[in-house]
């Protein structure tokens, strides 16, 4: 039976649009359930507002029990290819990584841009306190997992 393949440069063309599609269709999702209410501001879930670590790993946002849960299941959803082919290696864990890394990054934006109460006009500090840090009008993460997503990416093809 012929087996079609795809260069790597095709690999990872393939990869960036299937992640712009699938950051849309879930940006869509996290409208219908957080409305305008950004970060599960109004969802009933658990939170935790204050914690050291928060600072670290999570940009100085609140961990909700809605995030833990999201954050977790995107994770497998993007490591289910590896399980699926029964194969894993560095290479394709950056891939993987890379992928998680760079779907938040295009997700988180298109929540906004998709999102009737904001647009991407009023993607702007003042307007998302649960972004806390922001350099060159975008949320610090962005450019920080931008980075290593890249890295990622790079080493992986």
């Amino acid at each position: 039976m012929p087996v079609f393949e795809l260069s790597h440069a095709g690999q990872f063309v393939a990869t960036l649009a299937a992640i712009v599609v699938a950051a849309y269709f879930f940006a869509r999702v996290e409208v219908e359930i957080e409305g305008d209410a950004g970060w599960a501001a109004n969802l009933p879930t658990w939170r935790i507002e204050e914690h050291p670590l928060l600072d670290i790993f999570w940009g100085g946002r609140a961990l909700t029990g809605y995030h833990a849960w999201m954050f977790s299941f995107i994770g497998v959803i993007f490591h289910f290819p590896l399980a699926f082919m029964g194969r894993w290696s560095l290479q394709l864990e950056a891939r993987a990584l890379g992928a998680v890394m760079l779907f938040w990054i295009v997700e988180d934006w298109l929540w906004f841009v998709v999102n009737p109460a904001f647009g991407w006009r009023r993607f702007k500090r003042e307007l998302v306190p649960w972004h806390k840090r922001w350099f060159a009008g975008a949320p610090v993460d962005y450019w920080m997992f931008g980075v290593v997503s890249a890295l990622l990416f790079w080493y992986a093809y």
